[in-house]
């Protein structure tokens, strides 16, 4: 399981990365029809990915031994998780509404590379 946690982790950081680069040309250039399914495209790829890696994770089963207490390489990465799977809802939750109210770009992009700074960081810690 926890192979396929990490496989599926990186898959997913490559999907953001693409998002990081379509995303932008797609708020330059909105009316191009193109851009907007490969983003979509993307944008499903990394909700499946993402939701993959996550259920991974919460059905792992428990540390055979008992970890350390005080802040760990481990305990980093569950807290980014939270900051991660917070941004990846705000930001699923802004894109739906982007159609009807587009002042929120903004909104939506920090919360975007928010997820994509966080989901990073939570997989440095671990292999740092």
């Amino acid at each position: 399981m926890l192979i396929t946690h990490q496989i599926l982790g990186f898959t997913t950081l490559a999907g953001m990365v693409g998002q990081a680069i379509v995303g932008p040309k797609l708020y330059n250039d909105p009316g191009n029809r193109s851009l907007k399914q490969t983003h979509e495209a993307l944008a499903f790829a990394v909700n499946t990915t993402y939701s993959l890696t996550a259920l991974m994770a919460l059905f792992a089963p428990p540390p055979m031994i008992q970890r350390d207490k005080g802040v760990t390489s481990i305990r980093l990465h569950k807290w980014l998780a939270v900051v991660h799977l917070s941004g990846m809802i705000a930001t699923n939750i802004l894109a739906s509404q982007l159609e009807s109210n587009p002042s929120l770009k903004p909104y939506h992009r920090a919360a975007a590379y928010t997820t994509f700074a966080s989901f990073a960081a939570a997989m440095l810690v671990i292999k740092l």
